[in-house]
């Protein structure tokens, strides 16, 4: 049986692949990423200037990002669960390779990871792991692809409140725009 799972909006020359830690099984019941109400990535996106106009939460705002604004969406685990605390270190294995491969593939030009809960067991699994990550540029690279790092959106994450992601997301925004220019 085949394991239920959001699928990769992944193409060669995306701007952006916005990287979550693994589908949630109510994200994945509605078929889009970030589907919870109380998750902040909408808002925040819709606020931050990255896109225009302003896009309901949905499978088909996922693909109208995908195709208009070459963002992307993947997870580091594909495997979903109920709580990323239900994911084990195999998980993370795997998946982190994975990824890796993913985004040597695909090249796309920043790798946005929700949250260093995300970043840090992919750093852990495939390079040198540091034990302090901060939100924003990070210095590591997957070849030419440059990582950046925002809290996680979820509505879990009580410091994760618009007043901090929008600034966050406006400077991914600032990154995009400086990589597409050079």
């Amino acid at each position: 049986m085949k394991q239920r799972t959001l699928p990769d909006f992944v193409a060669p020359g995306l701007d952006i692949i916005s990287i979550g830690i693994n589908p949630s099984l109510y994200s994945v019941e509605r078929g889009f990423y970030f589907a919870r109400p109380g998750n902040r990535f909408w808002p925040a996106l819709n606020a931050s200037g990255l896109v225009s106009p302003p896009v309901e939460p949905s499978r088909e705002a996922v693909e109208w990002l995908f195709h208009n604004h070459r963002i992307g969406f993947t997870d580091l685990v594909k495997r979903a669960t109920a709580r990323a605390a239900d994911l084990s270190d195999e998980d993370y294995q795997r998946g982190a390779r994975a990824l890796q491969k993913k985004l040597a593939r695909y090249a796309p030009a920043i790798a946005w990871f929700h949250g260093v809960s995300a970043y840090r067991p992919f750093l852990a699994h495939t390079g040198t792991p540091r034990a302090k990550i901060a939100v924003g540029l990070q210095p590591e690279r997957v070849g030419a692809t440059r990582i950046f790092i925002t809290p996680n959106p979820s509505g879990a994450n009580p410091s994760a409140n618009p007043r901090q992601l929008v600034p966050l997301y406006r400077a991914l925004v600032g990154l995009r725009d400086h990589l597409k220019a050079v």
